[in-house]
């Protein structure tokens, strides 16, 4: 595993050290360059997937990686709400998305390696995992947005103010900790990490089994799913304008994670058959940027006729 440690810091020196050097609120200039680069490694990456697996691990990696970064689209409204409730400036809000990377990334790197290793010694976790996917989708297409709880309300919020001694402050740089009257202080930097990591866990529980209902290869997972975290958090200054424009991307998010799940349910049910019949990784990703393109495009035309009107 020591090519998966030098990758995971070679990435993140580059996002740190290269791309983000100082503390300053990113432009929608720098958010769309930084994310465009970061989308030609990727690409450039699977190159190197082709000269090491061939064709089809280029098409599992090409697949993970476009479904990581569409399901991932989510989280950034987390993200966007935590940023305002905590009123985290925007100069400082990559200090607190790149800690947020660092810790994600070790905890999918777990799941990743802990679900591969289940699904290859458990073959009949694979119709679980699929009916798992299948009512996630259902569950996000009739799941109703505006009733999602405020972080006032938020039990977590609630629990950590009974167990943290929190102090705002307007510090510059951002600490996670501050010492006043000999005593330490969680600020609310470290707050919004810790709202921005379980939020990640949990959409992890979605997209890492839709990873792997397409390949196994945890070095394909692996790798897609570090391009995908790295692109979106360059992205976010740009993306958190542009999401709310696009108000139907919930339903092809939802219509992906079903495809996916009834994918892996057919694909076993017709190999315990003896069939041939097969839903190809290939058509999977023609699928997935089908249903991102129709979502963008629903919601542009209602925009577009809601201002006619």
């Amino acid at each position: 595993m020591d090519w998966l440690f030098v990758f995971v810091v070679a990435m993140l020196v580059l996002d740190l050290k290269v791309f983000n050097k100082a503390n300053t609120a990113p432009t929608m200039k720098h958010s769309l360059i930084t994310s465009g680069v970061w989308i030609v490694l990727a690409l450039l990456f699977a190159f190197i997937i082709f000269h090491l697996g061939g064709k089809d691990a280029t098409v599992d990696y090409l697949t993970t990686y476009t479904l990581e970064m569409s399901l991932s689209l989510d989280n950034l409204f987390v993200f966007i709400l935590v940023f305002g409730f905590f009123n985290i400036a925007a100069k400082y809000q990559h200090r607190v998305l790149f800690w947020g990377v660092f810790t994600a990334i070790i905890m999918r790197v777990l799941f990743i390696l802990g679900g591969s290793a289940l699904l290859s010694h458990f073959q009949w976790l694979m119709y679980v995992l699929g009916a798992f996917l299948l009512y996630a989708g259902i569950k996000m297409f009739f799941n109703n947005q505006e009733q999602q709880e405020s972080l006032d309300d938020n039990k977590l919020m609630r629990f950590l103010n009974k167990v943290l001694p929190i102090k705002i402050t307007e510090q510059d740089g951002a600490p996670f900790f501050v010492k006043s009257n000999g005593k330490t202080f969680v600020t609310q930097f470290m707050v919004a990490l810790i709202f921005i990591e379980i939020s990640d866990i949990i959409f992890a529980f979605d997209s890492i089994p839709a990873s792997l209902a397409v390949t196994t290869d945890t070095f394909v997972v692996i790798t897609s799913n570090i391009f995908a975290l790295m692109g979106l958090r360059s992205f976010y200054a740009a993306l958190s304008l542009i999401l709310p424009m696009f108000k139907y991307i919930k339903y092809g998010l939802a219509a992906i994670l079903s495809f996916i799940g009834l994918k892996m349910i057919v694909n076993e049910i017709s190999k315990a058959m003896g069939s041939s019949f097969e839903i190809s990784n290939a058509a999977s990703l023609v699928v997935i940027v089908l249903c991102l393109a129709v979502a963008i495009g629903a919601s542009l035309i209602s925009n577009r006729r809601e201002k006619q009107a």
